[in-house]
């Protein structure tokens, strides 16, 4: 165990170069490397993520299992992400993202065969809740990355842009799956994404490194000159204990909380348009499986575009502040919603327009929040911040499996309807005060407070 510790510890630094064109170069050549490569890492993570989710009407059908347990299996992951997503971030932070993000996609791709290979509800509980386990080593290494080799005024760009990966990956699962299981059946739906993730990590291994300073390069704010305002200019960066993390920048920082809480409503949103939309189509517009899939595979491609654009706007349009467009899309999530749901008639155009546009009002706070949360803190204790917002999100997420599977049950698709309209306004409400925190410096809690 003592030699995977070490591997995972993070890397020295180096003396630092003093020629200015060397820097130039190497920063130029190593941000595009990295970027590339997280970002199809994190895209491979999807493909884990999501295999389950359109196996299931096949796995279903095989073994006979009903809405109950298949909602059970998503909540149990959402349980298990969540924890993991905030447990990953404090060990994130201490140690080297490039085999800390490896070993996880490793692992989900071990799981997903695991799952694959069983037949019962307690095997596959087990390992959906593993696979939720080891999904949590993806996102924090990429907060620390995008921290630390991307400067403040460009994140955004920066951010929205490999944000993009996890709706690549989830866009092309549904299309693997269904290809794997006309030919073969659900099992090799699990099996072939496996497989895929396990030559991953090792695609990770080899391109990954951990911060500019392990090269030998300075730090992102000296290169770029561009230290946000409670950053003293040429200040050596500061070590923090997993002590003061919590103490200062987690549990006393109000924001953070406030930020947590929207991001709860927001995943209830995204996770139950993403994973019940289809069965409505289904069952309340009469859409052949097909065509439904078809249409809720805008929700991706919507996703694109919104995070494409609230990370590019809230750098060119608002000065590199996050929460008024956090607060702007929440406000189009509501109305996009509320369209969707007053929409009679059966139009597969008019309702993937409608889906695309969900898509893009959700995944512009889903990408955002998770970033206006990193900037709120100092960057050594960015991967723990997105990690405890991230723990609220899966909760919501956990609320979307089989709590809002009951409430469709008993009330119907109007209770679905306004179980998301009231979530969404809820965040609207949440965002509200954020409009204009920017810096860390504005999160602490007075000393008598």
């Amino acid at each position: 165990m003592t030699w995977l510790l070490n591997i995972l510890s993070p890397a020295p630094f180096k003396p630092e170069i003093t020629d200015s064109e060397t820097v130039d170069k190497d920063y130029r050549y190593w941000r595009v490397r990295i970027f590339y490569s997280m970002f199809v890492g994190y895209a491979l993570y999807y493909v884990t993520r999501k295999s389950f989710t359109f196996v299931m009407p096949a796995l279903a059908s095989d073994l006979q299992f009903d809405k109950g347990e298949l909602g059970l299996l998503g909540t149990i992951f959402a349980i298990t992400y969540g924890i993991s997503k905030f447990a990953s971030g404090v060990i994130g932070d201490r140690t080297n993202p490039r085999y800390f993000m490896a070993l996880g996609l490793f692992m989900t791709g071990v799981v997903n065969i695991l799952f694959g290979l069983s037949s019962t509800t307690l095997l596959f509980a087990l390992f959906w809740g593993l696979n939720g386990w080891f999904q949590g080593f993806g996102w924090p290494p990429c907060a620390r990355y995008l921290t630390h080799w991307y400067s403040h005024t460009e994140r955004g760009s920066w951010w929205s842009s490999w944000n993009i990966s996890h709706n690549v990956g989830a866009f092309s699962i549904p299309w693997l799956a269904g290809f794997l299981i006309y030919y073969f059946d659900w099992r090799w739906g699990m099996y072939i994404p496996g497989v895929i993730c396990i030559l991953g990590a090792l695609f990770l291994v080899n391109r990954l490194r951990d911060t500019p300073q392990s090269l030998g390069l300075p730090p992102i704010e000296k290169y770029r000159d561009d230290y946000p305002e409670e950053v003293v200019k040429n200040q050596p960066e500061e070590e923090l204990s997993v002590k003061e993390i919590f103490s200062t920048y987690i549990l006393k920082n109000r924001y953070l909380w406030i930020l947590a809480v929207a991001y709860f409503f927001v995943y209830i949103v995204r996770q139950g348009v993403n994973d019940w939309t289809a069965l409505y189509l289904v069952e309340e517009k009469g859409y052949s499986s097909i065509g439904a899939n078809g249409s809720v595979s805008m929700f991706e491609i919507g996703g694109i575009f919104g995070t494409l654009a609230a990370g590019w706007s809230s750098d060119y349009f608002f000065g590199a502040k996050r929460g008024p467009v956090n607060l702007l899309y929440a406000v189009g999530i509501l109305a996009a919603l509320f369209t969707f749901w007053n929409l009679s008639t059966s139009d597969p155009l008019l309702d993937s327009i409608l889906i695309f546009i969900i898509g893009f009002t959700v995944f512009g706070p889903q990408m955002m929040i998770g970033m206006h949360a990193a900037e709120l803190c100092p960057k050594n204790a960015a991967a723990t911040a997105t990690g405890f917002v991230g723990t609220f999100a899966y909760l919501g997420s956990a609320i979307a499996g089989y709590p809002l599977g009951v409430v469709t049950q008993i009330w119907g698709w109007e209770g679905f309807f306004w179980f998301m309209v009231v979530c969404a306004s809820l965040s609207i409400l949440l965002l509200f005060p954020l409009w204009s925190v920017t810096k860390a410096s504005e999160t602490k809690l007075p000393a008598s407070a």
